[in-house]
């Protein structure tokens, strides 16, 4: 499949990748700012930001906004996570144009200081109803713990009282500094003309400004360590979190450290499965490797009944001792690799999962690579790769944190 990019002018950078046989187009702006670029005084305006965009611009009111997606049949949305903040759109080709119009509009907003007290009371709700789901608590709680005073361990919502200190100023000030062309990534995959699309965005987004914004605190996390509780009331369930070092998304270990870690606690056959979920220990259990720029991080975790926390938490500690001095067998790797393959296709055959996969590989690498690219990449993971994983970054250099109604020993 055709892989096009051009950057315009103002130093906005423009990816696309043409798929003949597609017969819808996925489209999204990435602004490279989230929580980890964040401040005490502005903690959580990454994703109070995302909600403003849609509340009006100086062509458009939020009725409009709303009313010319559904008018396409656009399926939209964004979201902010620690590294970018996101606004995407899947249309029929014939619509991609008028997408592109109104995503490249509500990102120039109007940040009313009617719509930003009305939107405040909207974060402030939403970060009540977060507070009362006991498994994002925990793992809020549990990031912190990590990170300690590491931006990548600021919470994304921000705080109730950070949110009720925020003004519409900081906001605006916010907004000046990492929303410009050089901070931000158009990707579209799908049905589409190339140069047609170039000219589309050198329209809508020509004129941005260009001033640079920098990302600092690019450095490694080694990880608090220890172990970590804190009880809750009224909270059924015991979650427990552990977290160790792992590859940074720019690493090239980051494809075996993800086959590990499907291998050791995948939500079906791994390692937890088995041990944990299988015999009915455990509500749920996994491993998941998380990476950002320059870091990464390898998470283990269960939920269970209080009574049965601290036998789970043995189990899950001397399954990553086991793995750690053993390795997985070929069987395991052999399986993790055919459950991820499965997924790599299954999510590229859809246009916008495609605009997604080359954004990431853009933003963190520079490179684009096709779905051949990535399969064998996987592929090409050896017990020898695994190894290396493991020596560089120890499943057993753990920060054991516990959130619920009792105390858990480590």
């Amino acid at each position: 499949m055709p892989f096009h990019t051009h950057r315009l002018a103002n130093g906005l950078q423009i990816i696309g990748e043409t798929i003949p046989t597609a017969r819808s187009v996925g489209v999204g702006f990435f602004v490279n700012t989230g929580s980890r670029d964040e401040t005490t005084p502005v903690s959580g305006v990454s994703h109070f930001l995302e909600h403003m965009l849609f509340k009006g611009t100086p062509r458009r009111t939020a009725l409009d906004v709303n009313l010319h997606f559904d008018r396409i049949g656009a399926s939209y949305n964004a979201y902010t996570s620690e590294e970018a903040t996101v606004f995407y759109a899947a249309v029929l080709p014939e619509y991609l144009a008028t997408a592109v119009d109104i995503l490249a509009d509500i990102l120039r907003p109007s940040l009313r200081e009617e719509d930003f007290e009305t939107e405040k009371k909207v974060i402030l709700e939403e970060i009540g109803m977060y507070e009362d789901m006991p498994s994002f608590a925990a793992g809020e709680y549990a990031k912190k713990i990590y990170y300690a005073d590491h931006p990548l361990g600021n919470t994304i919502l921000g705080s109730s009282q950070s949110i009720i200190d925020l003004t519409r100023d900081q906001m605006l000030g916010y907004f000046n500094s990492r929303y410009t062309a050089p901070n931000i990534l158009v990707s579209v995959a799908g049905q589409f003309d190339w140069p047609e699309f170039i000219a589309m965005i050198e329209t809508q987004c020509g004129h941005w400004p260009s001033d640079a914004a920098v990302r600092e605190n690019l450095l490694a996390v080694p990880g608090a360590g220890g172990n970590h509780r804190m009880a809750k009331e009224g909270v059924a369930q015991e979650h427990v979190m552990l977290f160790s070092p792992g590859p940074a998304a720019e690493d090239p270990l980051r494809y075996a450290a993800a086959t590990l870690a499907l291998a050791i606690g995948d939500d079906t056959g791994s390692r937890f499965y088995w041990e944990l979920i299988h015999p009915g220990h455990a509500e749920s259990a996994g491993c998941s490797i998380d990476q950002s720029q320059q870091s990464g991080t390898t998470g283990s975790s269960f939920s269970c009944e209080p009574t049965q926390a601290a036998e789970n938490l043995e189990i899950m500690l001397r399954v990553l001792a086991e793995v750690q001095k053993n390795s997985i067998t070929a069987d395991e790797l052999d399986q993790a690799k055919s459950k991820i393959s499965s997924r790599i296709v299954r999510h590229s055959e859809r246009p916008m999962g495609r605009m997604r996969s080359i954004a990431s590989a853009w933003i963190y690498n520079g490179e684009y690579h096709d779905i051949d690219v990535e399969l064998n990449r996987f592929e090409s993971v050896s017990l020898e790769d695994i190894r290396k994983v493991l020596e560089r970054f120890p499943l057993t250099d753990t920060t054991v944190v516990a959130y619920g109604p009792t105390e858990v020993e480590a």
